[in-house]
């Protein structure tokens, strides 16, 4: 498609769906949209944005193909790893009950995955898990706590799978244990306000598509989102580039620390320090 008829895309887009395109990389998500349009037969932009016109189902689909994210429990075990052996029982020595929100948590396996782990290491603790997705459909889902399919289980381990799933017909359900542990909401990343004095954020795989400029103004929000000491958990291939101005200390792979306003003030102290002596200048000793 040219550049009229993405503009033209992009508009019935907004109009229908309440879906912002201009926050995503043009060439991308053009080249998203030539390859589903493709897909859906329509013999061109005009015509296709017609169809929407008159199409709630094809509204919904065109919605599902924008805004779901390929998601499993335990996704990418290392990363999951850190966080039972290291992130949340850092935290849980600072607060008993945890704010975390999971951003963008499609059909819920993230924040699902998060309650487990949670339960296991403090169980019956009130802890509160904000679930939040653009896509009413898969939040539906999400609420319910499925159907999931083997392959979305695949990395839960068989004694917790016994404990926090039921299995129906070759399905899979989270049962209320967990459920009952997470809050769904509907939540525009690029348009609605963000809550405050999380100990945890995660969002993870959902920026990637995005323009540079909206990733920036994404992570300053989760920056102050967080409680100072509270962690940033991205997506293992995804990096922070420009924000190099927030007091962000990279922990390891996916996770980033808000530093507390003490240590940055020193650690900025120290910075100096450092450079003036490589500089050649000299400290001079403390009187007494």
């Amino acid at each position: 498609m040219n550049e009229e008829e993405y503009t033209l895309l992009k508009n019935k887009i907004h109009y229908l769906l309440d879906i912002d395109l201009s926050g995503y990389k043009d060439h991308q998500m053009r080249r998203r949209l030539d390859s589903y349009i493709a897909r859906a037969q329509a013999p061109g932009v005009v015509a296709y944005c017609k169809m929407l016109e008159r199409d709630r189902g094809a509204c919904q689909k065109l919605r599902d193909f924008l805004t779901i994210n390929v998601s499993e429990f335990f996704r990418d075990a290392e990363q999951y790893e850190v966080l039972r052996g290291r992130v949340l029982p850092e935290l849980l020595k600072k607060n008993s009950r945890l704010n975390i929100w999971s951003a963008g948590c499609s059909n819920g396996s993230e924040p699902y995955s998060i309650a487990i782990l949670l339960e296991e290491a403090s169980p019956y603790q009130k802890h509160r898990i904000l679930a939040t997705d653009i896509d009413v459909g898969i939040l539906a889902k999400a609420r319910a706590g499925g159907p999931y399919i083997a392959s979305d289980v695949r990395n839960v381990e068989e004694r917790l799978l016994a404990k926090y799933f039921r299995c129906e017909e070759g399905s899979y359900w989270v049962n209320d244990r967990a459920k009952k542990k997470v809050e769904f909401r509907m939540h525009n990343l690029l348009k609605d306000p963000f809550e405050k004095d999380f100990d945890l954020l995660v969002c993870r795989n959902v920026v990637i598509y995005f323009t540079d400029d909206a990733k920036k103004m994404l992570y300053r929000g989760f920056y102050e989102s967080l409680k100072e000491g509270g962690y940033l958990f991205i997506g293992g291939t995804e990096t922070m580039l420009g924000t190099s101005d927030l007091s962000l200390e990279r922990v390891c792979v996916s996770f980033h620390r808000r530093v507390p306003a003490a240590e940055a003030v020193l650690g900025r102290v120290e910075r100096a320090a450092s450079s003036r002596i490589e500089g050649g200048d000299r400290v001079a000793p403390c009187s007494r």
